[in-house]
């Protein structure tokens, strides 16, 4: 008897815990819907809406595009935050979203577009600090962050970017309230 309960015991104890995976916005879709158009999840590697006065936020849907290795936005009228779901397109090797009216901080998650070779958040209303994220970007060679409302110190993984990619300071500081230490 003494046998049988410290198998039971063991085995009991050796359960996982089974937690379900969280839903995704992406969870059975094949096409995202953005600004009216529909943009096939699989075969979409291209987005070029720059100067197309497109308005509202940009949609978390976005992130279902996995595909994507340019995503260009400038120049149009793009309100509201940038949606934490940008992180999802890994293969992304251009991020422009210059010149709209972007509001809130810069994502974290932007830390996992390690593809980057340019990131352009120039031009809108973003505030808060530069995540130390940014410093996974060690592929960037267009940095460009001015005319913003960023605040705080640069992190030192960012200086550290900034130096051994040869990046642009005034492209960071330049009309923002940032605090230089990369000096």
């Amino acid at each position: 008897m003494k046998k049988i309960l410290i198998i039971v015991l063991l085995f009991v104890g050796c359960e996982k815990d089974t937690v379900a995976p969280t839903p995704s916005i992406c969870d059975g879709l094949t096409e995202v819907e953005l600004w009216g158009e529909y943009y096939d999840i699989g075969t979409t590697d291209t987005l070029y809406l720059a100067y197309v006065e497109l308005t509202d936020s940009i949609p978390p849907e976005i992130g279902c595009l996995t595909n994507l290795t340019h995503l260009w936005l400038q120049q149009n009228q793009l309100t509201g935050e940038i949606p934490s779901e940008i992180g999802n397109l890994t293969s992304l090797t251009s991020l422009t979203l210059g010149s709209n009216q972007l509001t809130g901080s810069i994502p974290s998650e932007i830390g996992n577009l390690t593809n980057l070779t340019e990131l352009v958040l120039a031009v809108n209303q973003l505030s808060g600090e530069i995540p130390e994220s940014v410093g996974n970007l060690t592929n960037l060679i267009s940095l460009d962050l001015r005319e913003n409302q960023l605040s705080g110190e640069i992190p030192p993984e960012v200086c550290d970017l900034i130096e051994s990619n040869n990046l642009t300071i005034n492209h960071i500081i330049a009309v923002n309230n940032l605090i230089n230490t990369c000096e």
